[in-house]
């Protein structure tokens, strides 16, 4: 299955995700089926292929209690998760990930004089919007609920002295390695403040399938106190599910906030959790 049809099975999955989250875990098969306007059948098959999971299934990934569960039981510390072995074994980890960040001066000056290639690609979880320069990917927008016009004014304000440049050819062959269906290496940019960046580090130690807190990222980059600020760092992260801050949570188990909309995140979980189960 390539992206192009999960990102269509997406657009499906959205509408089965709103329903389940307005009927609860106890819809049958057939209801959810009907009320996509497809046979039972059919949407089995299709929400498996996307998931790796049935329905029923994924609806137990989609309760509220599933972030608290999944800080019981697939919490990991970022100062031991190389040491245990867990950061091989989520699929950000199969592939080879290279990042090198832009320097404090270039990034006060808002990426003056820089290129950024933009284009937009589908995705397991929607359109995407992926920018990167010569060097390699320097942010990916998902724009399933903020709309294609609002993700890329977003995206263009972050470095607003950079030109951009439509050429999705530039950016396709790192695109398609990074959403699982192309060979090779996807080298990151990481276009931001020191100590962004320090967060964005620490985020890209939590292997696909676990999660952390804002306060262990703040424990690990050692400025234990600075909770509140690891949050808007989090929240700023240009390059999302590379660099997975759909992964941190408040240490109360809640969801925290996602910059391109709480469905976002939670498929993304969801669609981890499952797959790692499965």
């Amino acid at each position: 299955m390539n992206v192009q049809t999960e990102g269509y099975h997406f657009q499906i999955m959205r509408r089965a995700i709103e329903l389940v989250d307005q009927v609860g875990p106890t819809a049958t098969l057939e209801e959810l089926a009907a009320a996509m306007d497809m046979s039972p059948a059919h949407f089995q098959r299709v929400f498996t292929q996307w998931a790796g999971v049935s329905p029923k299934r994924f609806s137990q990934y989609l309760t509220l209690g599933h972030a608290k569960a999944l800080l019981r039981d697939r919490f990991t510390t970022l100062e031991t998760a190389h040491a245990t072995g867990l950061s091989g074994t989520g699929r950000l980890h199969d592939m080879f990930l290279r990042w090198e960040a832009m320097s404090p001066g270039e990034y006060a000056t808002g990426a003056e004089g820089r290129e950024i290639y933009w284009g937009w690609f589908d995705s397991p979880f929607g359109p995407a919007l992926v920018m990167g320069t010569d060097k390699g990917i320097c942010g990916i927008a998902f724009s399933a609920e903020s709309g294609e016009e609002e993700a890329m004014r977003d995206m263009t304000s972050r470095w607003p002295a950079a030109r951009f440049v439509e050429a999705p050819e530039k950016l396709a062959q790192w695109t398609q390695t990074a959403f699982g269906t192309g060979p090779g290496e996807v080298p990151l940019v990481l276009i931001g403040a020191p100590f962004q960046i320090k967060v964005w580090e620490a985020l890209m130690q939590v292997p696909s399938g676990y999660v952390t807190t804002y306060s262990e990222i703040a424990e690990a980059i050692g400025n234990p106190k600075a909770v509140r600020a690891v949050g808007t760092a989090v929240g700023r992260n240009p390059i999302s599910y590379l660099i997975p801050c759909h992964r941190a949570l408040r240490k109360s188990g809640g969801l925290g906030g996602y910059h391109w909309g709480l469905p976002v995140k939670r498929a993304i979980l969801a669609w981890e959790g499952a797959r790692e189960d499965a």
